[in-house]
């Protein structure tokens, strides 16, 4: 039996970075929606496991966040569950919008649901990174600490315009920048980002003030009142866009 999950994106509605900590992570606080958009996830069971991939080019070797996830489970239940997964890459890598985390969370559900599984998801989902966690759920929520400490929140309804240069970020790479540079709100990452990755700043300047940076970079994202006007908006641009909404939690 094959199942097939979506693995939603997310934006952050805004990011203050709190600190720098002893580990080499970094403190923040961010207000994270999900979004419609969304990889698409299949899982059957195998006699070996493997990893095929199609949409967007994607990393696909044992530190694609699929197959770490798989990892992670068989070593938390102490089972071999060799899998087949097939992901359909929708969502930009590099791109701020939460792509891998939401694919390894999904990946955890997919298993659970597979295998009939009775494990604690959330400390297997920290442990993957620090988004991971809110994926599990999904919806809108407050994060602090790594982005593991979560409070939940109403989901609005909203719909938002996305737009992403094709430059992929390192997540590591733009933190380390904020220790040097730090940033201003809205999001506090998007001077760091600019550091890292200087067609980052041309790319905010040609989109206008009215875009705004999620996650680490590098995509931009507006918020509309309708879907029109989203649509108005992404058919201005020559790059990769997406017209998507927010959604409400799904467990």
């Amino acid at each position: 039996m094959t199942i097939a999950l979506p693995a939603r994106a997310k934006l952050n509605l805004d990011l203050e970075v709190v600190k720098s900590r002893d580990d080499g992570y970094h403190d923040i606080r961010t207000t994270m929606q999900a979004i419609e958009l969304h990889d698409l996830i299949e899982i059957t069971p195998a006699n070996e496991t493997s990893l095929t991939t199609s949409g967007m080019d994607v990393v696909n070797n044992a530190d694609n966040s699929v197959l770490r996830a798989h990892r992670a489970v068989e070593q938390a239940t102490q089972r071999n569950l060799p899998t087949r997964f097939h992901l359909h890459k929708r969502i930009p890598p590099g791109s701020g919008l939460g792509g891998a985390s939401s694919d390894a969370a999904t990946t955890l559900h997919g298993l659970v649901a597979t295998y009939g599984l009775d494990i604690d998801l959330a400390a297997i989902a920290q442990a993957l990174g620090a988004d991971v966690p809110f994926f599990l759920h999904g919806g809108k929520a407050r994060a602090e600490g790594k982005g593991e400490r979560l409070t939940p929140l109403p989901t609005e309804p909203a719909w938002f315009a996305i737009a992403w240069p094709g430059i992929e970020l390192s997540t590591a790479e733009v933190y380390r920048a904020w220790d040097e540079v730090h940033g201003a709100a809205p999001n506090q990452l998007r001077h760091a980002a600019e550091h890292v990755e200087p067609r980052m700043h041309e790319f905010a300047v040609r989109l206008g003030p009215h875009w705004q940076m999620t996650g680490s970079g590098s995509a931009f994202f507006a918020r509309c009142d309708t879907r029109q006007r989203a649509h108005d908006l992404t058919a201005e641009l020559d790059d990769w866009t997406a017209v998507t909404y927010a959604v409400g939690p799904w467990s």
